[in-house]
C-alpha cells in the first residue's frame, strides 16, 4: 500500500494540473492563505468551465468572487494550402466561491457565463448564455505539521460538471468543435494535488480527469487529462500580501464522437508556460494570470491556441 502511494504522489508531483494550494497564517491579514487552482475545461478551452486558468483563489481560502478570463484561437478547415485562417474570441465572467462543510473538506462552485465570436467565410459568428456549472468537493488526505522544514499536502477530491448550458449541435461539425457554450452533458471530475513548502516557496502538482458523456443529440466530446506544476513564492509586508508565480500546464483531449462514431481530428494536447500573481489587503484580494502555448496539436493542426489571460476579484468570508 505504501508503494502504491509513493508511485501516486510521484506521478502526480511530475503531472499535476494547475492548482496551487498551500495554506498559511497571515498574522497581518487575519485570514487563511491557499494558493489553489484547478483546471476543468472542455476542449480547446471553448466550453470551459475555467479555461486552465483555474478553479480558486490563490489568497483566500474561502471566499465569493467575480472573475473574467479571454481566449484567442485561430482556425483553418485545412481544405487547400492556403485557406484561410479565422480568428475566434472566447470571453468569460464567472461567479465563483469557495466554502468549507466540514473538516478537511472543501466544495469549490464556478457559474460561468460565455459570450464568444468567431470569423467566418460567411461573416462572424456570435454565441452567448450561461454555461456550464461546475462543483468539486476535495479531501486533505495528509498534511505535515507546520513546523517541519519542509511541509507536504496531499488531497484527492471529485466533482459534477452539469449542463445547465446550451449545446449546439451545428457547431460540433465546424472545424473547431468546441465553440458552444455548454456540453449538454454531465460530465465527472477527478483530482488529485501534491505540495510541497519550505519557508515562503513552493511547489504544487496536480492531475486532474474528466470524464465526459453523451448528451441528448448524440454527441460525446472526449475525455479529457489536465496536470500542471507550479513555483510559487508569498512575500508579506506589513499591509498587504503578493505571491507571484510560474509554472508549466498541460491538457490533453480524447477523440470526440458522435452516433457511435469517433469524429476525425477532434483530439489533441497543448502545452503550456503560465505566469501569474495575486495581491491581497485585509478581506479583498486581485489576482491576473496569462498562459503562452509551448507546444500544441489541436484538432490535427486545424486550431491554433494563441494565449490565455485572466483577471479576478475576492472577498474572503
Amino acid at each position: 500500500m505504501k508503494k502504491i502511494i509513493i508511485f501516486m504522489l510521484i506521478f502526480q508531483f511530475g503531472f499535476g494540473n494547475e492548482k496551487d494550494s498551500i495554506s498559511v497564517i497571515n498574522p497581518f491579514l487575519k485570514h487563511h492563505i491557499s494558493f489553489e487552482k484547478y483546471d476543468f475545461c472542455d476542449s480547446c478551452g471553448c466550453s470551459a468551465s475555467g479555461g486552465s486558468m483555474g478553479f480558486a483563489s490563490m489568497l483566500n481560502s474561502n471566499f465569493v468572487g467575480i472573475r473574467y478570463f479571454n481566449q484567442s484561437y485561430e482556425s483553418n478547415d485545412g481544405l487547400y494550402s492556403n485557406s484561410p485562417w479565422y480568428q475566434e474570441k472566447f470571453n468569460t465572467v464567472q461567479v465563483w466561491g469557495r466554502i468549507p462543510v466540514m473538516k478537511n473538506v472543501q466544495i469549490s462552485v464556478l457559474i460561468p457565463y460565455h459570450f464568444h465570436s468567431r470569423e467566418r467565410a460567411i461573416g462572424k459568428q456570435k454565441i452567448e448564455g450561461l454555461g456550464d456549472i461546475t462543483a468539486l468537493g476535495m479531501y486533505q488526505v495528509y498534511e505535515t505539521k507546520k513546523d517541519s522544514t519542509f511541509s507536504h499536502s496531499w488531497q484527492v477530491g471529485a466533482g459534477l460538471k452539469m449542463p445547465t448550458g446550451k449545446f449546439n449541435e451545428a457547431n460540433s461539425g465546424a472545424v473547431n468543435p468546441s465553440f458552444q457554450v455548454g456540453t449538454g452533458s454531465w460530465d465527472y471530475l477527478f483530482a488529485t494535488e501534491y505540495v510541497i513548502k519550505r519557508k515562503q516557496f513552493g511547489l504544487n502538482s496536480m492531475l486532474n480527469y474528466i470524464i465526459k458523456t453523451e448528451n441528448d443529440k448524440k454527441y460525446r466530446f472526449g475525455n479529457q487529462i489536465n496536470y500542471a506544476s507550479t513555483l510559487f513564492y508569498w512575500y508579506e509586508a506589513s499591509k498587504f500580501v503578493i505571491s507571484p508565480q510560474i509554472g508549466i500546464a498541460g491538457e490533453v483531449y480524447k477523440d470526440n464522437y458522435q452516433h457511435g462514431q469517433k469524429l476525425r481530428d477532434t483530439a489533441g494536447d497543448i502545452v503550456f508556460s503560465k505566469f501569474g500573481f495575486e495581491i491581497g489587503k485585509d478581506k479583498f484580494s486581485l489576482g491576473a494570470n496569462v498562459m503562452l502555448p509551448i507546444n500544441q496539436n489541436l484538432t490535427g493542426g486545424n486550431v491554433n491556441a494563441n494565449y490565455r489571460w485572466s483577471v479576478n476579484f475576492n472577498y474572503s468570508l
